[in-house]
């Protein structure tokens, strides 16, 4: 929370703000940019383009036909009625199945890449196929292929789904890539970054006339389809090298390389917070002004919108700084779990989508805004409960529990486990688990709560022994601390002052990595090595020596 908001609410004039709240002015819903050009195109549409790809394209149209399903039931231990286990009924599918790699295409309609245009499928309510498999070659004009970035491109009248080598890639609120984007919009699928000569890949694309619900006298066609192959995949050079090492000791050199710098991803937020690896290969984060939980994919440096309502959806919503989600996590299932400020409560999302609550109340009193989470290597759940999600926050009158603290889920029940902290805040284990690390964040008391504590962690989730493990009161600035993630040194890094600091596991501070804006959590991703860093209005990147675990593992 914006600290500036935050002097009304506890009386303190001497706060400063470091986030972005919802002052900021109206602004586009979204926005799609092409970064960059391509270093030579491919037209799929051109007899001269497919020859470069040894490349050819059949076609069919595909079958709307009668198919015997079942009604939702439940299966196993679920009893929820979400899987095809109901009574027998009568449904449809499309025929054939041919977006699989294996699919025999032989009898298929062989197109000359310029009929393309042609109108093609039964009209109204249609699906039709087209496939084509493209061979990499060495050189394209000037450019020598090997290593290049390639990148399928179609335009379809009206939508296009696409399969690469058998597989369609998908995520929840994706738009476009492999799935339909919008009417008669451009999907754009990344091929290989490593492009070899030689290389055969295999594109499957499902033609779909639309809109569904308004179906048009029209027919199924090609507008556009290309390859577009990069040397290298296109960054805003302006967002490269970014930041600044602070190096207070040399053991650092062993966790970041000298020289090293901070990429940013992307921007354009009001404040970043809680990010999470997928199991799938992205990252999540949450932006708990707007209400979401935004999706980043690596390979193509998108962003999409994961989760809308992710915190809250009451009428009073308008009463809020921040009643969106904060913390996230995912379990070894592949479960989303998530703190919810405005609703007060840790929830996850099931692989069907129910929603299962895992901790709303303590003694029959509702929890402030759960803040933080980290899961145990075997399942249990341990998060933090500051009164910072609340429009109030320790003046809200609708506070129920006199504390702020820290929690663990043991055995389907909320287990207290201390209140030491004011404002307990970003929160992470050891690598062997024997100790949890939480940070504090003390709004009402900002200049002298400023530490990380560490606890010894009893199997039922008891903490003894809880000691200041690193004090930061004496530093600059007022910023508080907030997240907290350790890798599998040992080493803890904490959003702070300045930046994202790094003190080894004897309490001794390393240095830090100093942000261009103010730094609110960090998460381990891609091969661990990986840090990304939620930071005000951004999302940035900074690659590490040692790594962390990711989520889920």
């Amino acid at each position: 929370m914006h600290l500036s908001s935050l002097r009304k609410l506890v009386g303190n004039v001497h706060l400063l703000g470091f986030l972005i709240l919802s002052i900021a002015g109206f602004a586009q819903e979204s926005v799609e940019l092409s970064i960059g050009k391509p270093n030579a195109i491919v037209d799929l549409k051109t007899k001269e383009g497919a020859s470069l790809l040894n490349a050819q394209w059949r076609y069919s149209d595909a079958q709307i036909v009668e198919k015997d399903f079942k009604a939702p039931g439940p299966s196993g231990d679920d009893k929820l009625a979400l899987y095809p286990t109901g009574k027998q009924l009568k449904t449809h599918d499309i025929f054939p199945k041919a977006g699989t790699k294996d699919f025999n295409d032989a009898q298929w309609e062989k197109l000359d890449a310029t009929s393309l245009e042609q109108r093609r499928g039964t009209g109204l309510l249609s699906f039709n196929w087209y496939r084509i498999n493209i061979t990499i070659p060495e050189k394209l004009g000037n450019l020598a292929v090997e290593g290049s970035t390639a990148v399928f491109e179609i335009v379809m009248d009206d939508y296009a789904e696409i399969f690469v080598d058998g597989k369609l890639t998908k995520s929840a609120g994706q738009a476009g890539g492999s799935v339909a984007k919008g009417w008669n919009a451009r999907n754009r699928v990344i091929l290989t970054n490593q492009a070899k000569p030689g290389q055969k890949i295999q594109l499957a694309i499902l033609g779909i006339n639309g809109p569904i619900a308004d179906l048009p006298d029209n027919y199924i066609w090609v507008r556009s389809a290309t390859v577009d192959f990069y040397k290298s995949f296109p960054k805003n050079p302006d967002w490269q090298n970014l930041g600044e090492i602070v190096k207070i000791d040399n053991e650092l050199d062993k966790i970041i390389a000298p020289g090293m710098k901070l990429e940013k991803l992307a921007t354009g937020f009001q404040f970043t917070e809680g990010p999470a690896w997928h199991p799938d290969g992205y990252l999540v984060f949450s932006d708990p002004n707007t209400n979401v939980i935004y999706s980043y994919k690596p390979e193509n440096g998108n962003v999409e919108i994961y989760r809308t309502k992710s915190g809250y959806a009451g009428i009073n919503i308008g009463e809020y700084h921040q009643a969106g989600s904060n913390g996230l996590t995912f379990d070894k299932e592949g479960r989303l779990i998530l703190c919810q400020h405005g609703e007060r409560r840790v929830i996850r999302i099931e692989k069907k989508g129910p929603v299962t609550i895992l901790a709303d109340n303590f003694q029959g009193k509702k929890l402030n805004s759960p803040n933080d989470l980290v899961l145990r290597s075997d399942g249990t759940l341990f998060f933090t409960d500051p009164p910072y999600g609340l429009p109030m926050a320790f003046n809200d009158p609708n506070k129920e529990t006199p504390h702020s603290g820290v929690y663990a889920v043991i055995n389907g029940q909320v287990k207290l486990l201390t209140t030491d902290l004011k404002g307990p805040n970003g929160i992470a284990f050891s690598p062997d688990e024997k100790y949890l690390y939480v940070s504090n964040w003390d709004i009402t008391n900002i200049h002298n709560t400023k530490v990380i504590m560490r606890y010894e962690v009893a199997k039922d989730g008891s903490l003894t022994n809880g000691k200041v493990f690193f004090d930061m009161n004496k530093t600059d600035g007022e910023d508080a601390l907030d997240g907290l993630k350790v890798d599998t040194q040992g080493n803890v890094f904490c959003s702070g002052p300045d930046g994202i600091w790094i003190i080894s596991a004897q309490g001794k501070y390393l240095g830090r990595i100093k942000t261009p804006e103010h730094a609110a959590n960090m998460a381990w991703g891609e091969d661990g090595h990986s840090l990304f860093i939620t930071a005000s209005s951004g999302l940035y990147k900074i690659r590490l020596l040692t790594e962390g675990k990711l989520a889920g593992r």
